[in-house]
């Protein structure tokens, strides 16, 4: 009888776990990434002739990282390990994958989809100028490149991630002007018995708030973005904001990291046919999965951010029991007692990713007073104005139907980047819940492949 194939896809920390734990099973499975080498973005690798340590790079969680490095490197042997290649769609049980110019078509009897998470935006106006990026965009900087992304950074938005990277700059010796922080400090005394779940992880982030503070850097909380500054020649030069007294105020800058915590890398779980549910309290649309990662969608397993944003740690966790729940869907022999543990500290996680919700909320009424010039898609170049037009010349308020007739979410990034904003201001202007508009559509490729691409 022939093995069954396993291809897991992202070799960030779920995918990991999920490779060693199909590989403890006797079996090889196919690991497939985009990225050069394994560790995702939250673990990701310097090049190799950097030479930073661990905890320069990874801080509170170089034990981690080091960890999780030094298991998908005992691992390669026993892995087919594909890097740098993408997964462009998903259907009738088999996955297209390109590399460079060619082109691949693999079928599955278990797809594990470990495929992360991105940064998640709320538009602002002058957000289209050189010198903003991401979080996420910003930290890529750093690790891979080791560079700031501007002489004078600020960091705008809420989330972990807000600090994090901000923290992360700081010990890298690069000027802070300043962290603004769209959440009310007294959110987080709110959230505090959710977050409490986790209290290594709560003083984490603890630490990381402390060590911008002695840095001098200003940390302000409850502000309101107005506006990142600038002009086309020169990129940015400043960021508007106000403050919780109303009071408005400018900070001089020349480059802005902005993001509001993250978002699911959905795309190729709508392709495997799987089931969306609405989810109030982070406002996303994310695949439905039972407790052990079993999608809608028979044979495809979710772990990982890719399903729902609980960190690397729960990713660790919920990658291993995702594998061991396909294993046993395929007639292996798997540890009962393990996948009870695994799944009581995936439910720990999710408790205190719960309290991050309540303790830095997504912003949705920013959408609303976006003024009418404010860019929306930046791939499109559609402005909230467009998208307003829109909707009152042909009625459009569900998602796709709105992209159809504005081109909002039609460019590089498919709405990974303005899809959460568009249906924030659709539900606004409509006065209807943002759960009504709906979810843009995945469709492939879910990014862009190279003009000449042929197979294998």
């Amino acid at each position: 009888m022939a093995e069954p194939r396993i291809i897991i896809v992202g070799a960030g920390p779920s995918g990991v776990r999920a490779a060693e734990a199909v590989v403890k099973a006797g079996l090889r499975p196919i690991v497939i990434d985009e990225a050069r080498r394994a560790g995702g973005q939250i673990y990701r690798r310097q090049p190799d002739n950097f030479t930073r340590p661990y905890e320069k790079l990874y801080g509170t969680e170089a034990g981690r990282a080091k960890a999780l490095h030094d298991s998908f490197d005992a691992l390669k042997g026993q892995i087919d390990y594909r890097p740098e290649t993408l997964v462009w769609n998903i259907a009738d049980r088999q996955v297209w994958t390109a590399c460079g110019h060619v082109q691949d078509t693999l079928p599955y009897d278990a797809l594990i989809l470990c495929t992360g998470a991105t940064d998640r935006l709320m538009p602002v106006k002058g957000w289209n100028l050189a010198g903003t990026y991401s979080l996420g965009g910003s930290q890529v900087a750093l690790k891979s490149q080791a560079v700031s992304i501007g002489h004078e950074v600020v960091f705008m938005g809420s989330g972990p991630l807000l600090y994090l990277v901000a923290s992360q700059y700081v010990e890298a010796g690069a000027k802070v002007a300043a962290v603004l922080d769209t959440s009310p400090a007294g959110a987080r005394i709110k959230a505090l018995p959710n977050l409490l779940a986790m209290p290594s992880v709560l003083w984490n982030g603890i630490q990381l708030t402390r060590k911008i503070g002695k840095a001098g850097v200003p940390v302000l909380h409850q502000i309101t973005p107005v506006e990142i500054m600038g002009d086309a020649n020169n990129g940015v030069n400043g960021v508007r904001f106000r403050t919780a007294s109303g009071e408005e105020r400018r900070i001089a800058c020349d480059a802005v990291a902005v993001g509001y915590h993250l978002r699911p890398e959905t795309q190729l779980a709508d392709l495997a046919r799987c089931e969306f549910a609405f989810d109030a309290g982070t406002h996303q649309w994310l695949p439905k999965r039972d407790q052990d990662g079993r999608a809608s969608t028979a044979g495809v397993y979710l772990a990982g951010d890719g399903a729902k944003i609980l960190g690397a740690r729960s990713a660790e966790a919920s990658g291993k029991l995702a594998a061991l729940a396909a294993l046993s869907d395929l007639g292996l022999a798997v540890d009962r007692g393990e996948m009870t543990a695994l799944r009581r500290d995936v439910a720990n996680y999710a408790k205190f990713a719960r309290g991050l919700a309540k303790a830095f909320p997504w912003p949705a009424n920013q959408a609303a007073a976006l003024p009418d010039e404010a860019i929306v898609c930046r791939c499109e170049a559609v402005s909230a104005g467009d998208l307003r037009a829109v909707m009152r010349e042909t009625g459009a308020i569900e998602a796709n139907r709105a992209k159809a007739f504005s081109r909002v979410g039609m460019g590089r990034c498919q709405g990974r980047y303005c899809g959460l904003a568009a249906a924030e201001l659709i539900a606004a202007e409509a006065n209807i819940p943002v759960q009504q508009v709906g979810r843009l559509r995945g469709q492939a490729p879910v990014k862009p492949l190279p003009i000449a691409i042929g197979e294998e």
